[in-house]
């Protein structure tokens, strides 16, 4: 778990004293953003300072800047070490100026988890009542550069999931799986998850969505989204013939190896290929936290296709990170800081936006989805506590301070989220009518 500082133990300075931390060597044209200060703005770092206030007075959240004094025992806290700078860039640009200042180490928090989770767990009470239309005057709409169009899916799966092999074996389970896992629960019904019951818990993931799609000896399965080949893995080992599509060259490589490795290169193959341009027929197909990137405008087409290569009688699994459908509305567009720096052209659904793009688009009905958000928080607090471990070979990797804080915060911000029920994660099984395929219905509607 993480060790979170006793807040009643003064500090080691007097507080007039008392240094800001020192800021990471920000490199300007890898960062440009975190490395700029936005000049100027005294208004707008007047709303930031008054919307932190309040924010701190609503979530019992304890702001303390260089020159405050202890801090209340049990309270979340949020060290500003440059509160001009936080306030520049928040007022600038809202919360991707907050994640920006921390990447550029302006705050900081003893407890990040504990501080994300006060300020996520009723995100509605932090803005004024009757302001809140002013937000549309706030944010940013998605670069169309980064709209997941065929042009621009690979370069956006790239920019994450290419980072490093290397990488992702520092913090990942020994199986490679980067989705959440389903470990045993208590007797309070609450997720128990160690390091050493990770790879457990991620074949259990696997195991319960290949028998929700039914995959045994003889299916053909088309996996949307490789990974690094561990359900390809299980799938063949069942006996089935799996066709597995990625757009990232590091993931293909890996998992290619593994396959072979495994004696299993005659049941799989793996394809750079975006899901648009598959062919063939499949009797089932599975899919792991992808559609995330699919992007809302880009949900009639992933559901026109799972449509078009789902056999008669066959059935689809999805793996789906969701969120209540009125916040997804209301984040729809939205350039935030997790899309600029982490996962571009994303959007994570909600369950009825799966449940009406898929019959509208893809003459599929959801039949069951089963939620298990609470061991999604707790397969992050694994990863990001063995992120955090990792520290110096991250570095040694040529990953900057810079990142090293960016890759934190979205590990912290992400476990919050689902603590909090902001987020949750589904397996959803989408079937249709056994007697009528998806040519059968087309012909019918230009009839």
């Amino acid at each position: 778990m993480t060790v979170q500082a006793d807040p009643t133990t003064p500090p080691p300075f007097p507080t007039a004293l008392r240094p800001a931390a020192p800021a990471p060597d920000v490199d300007p044209t890898r960062w440009p953003d975190v490395a700029r200060v936005p000049a100027g703005g005294p208004l707008r770092s007047a709303v930031a300072r008054h919307l932190l206030g309040r924010a701190a007075q609503q979530c019992g959240i304890h702001v303390r800047t260089p020159d405050s004094g202890p801090v209340p025992a049990g309270a979340p806290v949020l060290t500003l070490h440059r509160p001009e700078d936080f306030h520049r860039r928040v007022g600038a640009s809202g919360l991707i100026g907050f994640g920006e200042a921390y990447q550029a180490g302006d705050w900081d928090s003893p407890d990040l988890v504990g501080l994300l989770t006060a300020l996520a767990a009723a995100p509605q009470r932090l803005v004024p009542a009757g302001t809140a239309w002013l937000r549309r005057l706030a944010v940013r709409r998605t670069p169309p550069s980064e709209l997941p169009t065929t042009g621009n899916a690979r370069r956006n799966i790239q920019r994450h999931y290419d980072l490093s092999n290397e990488l992702f074996a520092l913090f990942l389970d020994p199986t490679m799986s980067y989705s959440s896992a389903v470990f045993p629960t208590g007797p309070d019904g609450l997720p128990v998850a160690t390091w050493e019951g990770f790879p457990a818990a991620q074949h259990r993931k696997i195991d319960r969505l290949l028998d929700l799609a039914e995959v045994g000896p003889g299916t053909r399965l088309l996996e949307i989204g490789t990974g690094w080949g561990e359900l390809a893995l299980r799938a063949a080992a069942r006996g089935a013939r799996v066709v597995s599509l990625t757009l990232s060259e590091e993931q293909l490589t890996l998992a290619r190896r593994r396959i072979a490795a495994a004696g299993l290169a005659d049941r799989v193959e793996v394809r750079l290929c975006d899901y648009r341009a598959v062919q063939g027929s499949y009797d089932a197909v599975v899919s792991v936290e992808m559609i995330e990137a699919v992007g809302r405008p880009f949900w009639p087409a992933y559901f026109a296709t799972l449509d078009r290569v789902l056999a008669p009688g066959g059935r689809v699994a999805l793996q789906a990170i969701t969120m209540p459908h009125e916040r997804m509305l209301a984040s729809s567009g939205t350039h935030t800081w997790i899309l600029k720096y982490i996962f571009p052209g994303g959007q994570i659904p909600s369950l009825r936006a799966i449940e009406e793009n898929a019959e509208r688009h893809g003459g599929l009905r959801v039949t069951s989805a089963e939620a298990y958000g609470p061991h999604y928080a707790e397969t992050l607090r694994l990863w990001r506590e063995r992120f955090t471990e990792h520290a110096e070979q991250v570095a040694a990797l040529g990953f900057d301070e810079v990142f090293r804080r960016m890759w934190e915060l979205y590990l912290a911000y992400s476990e919050a989220g689902f603590r909090t029920g902001y987020l949750d994660v589904q397996q959803v099984l989408l079937t249709r009518d056994r007697a009528t395929t998806g040519t059968d219905r087309r012909a019918g509607a230009r009839r």
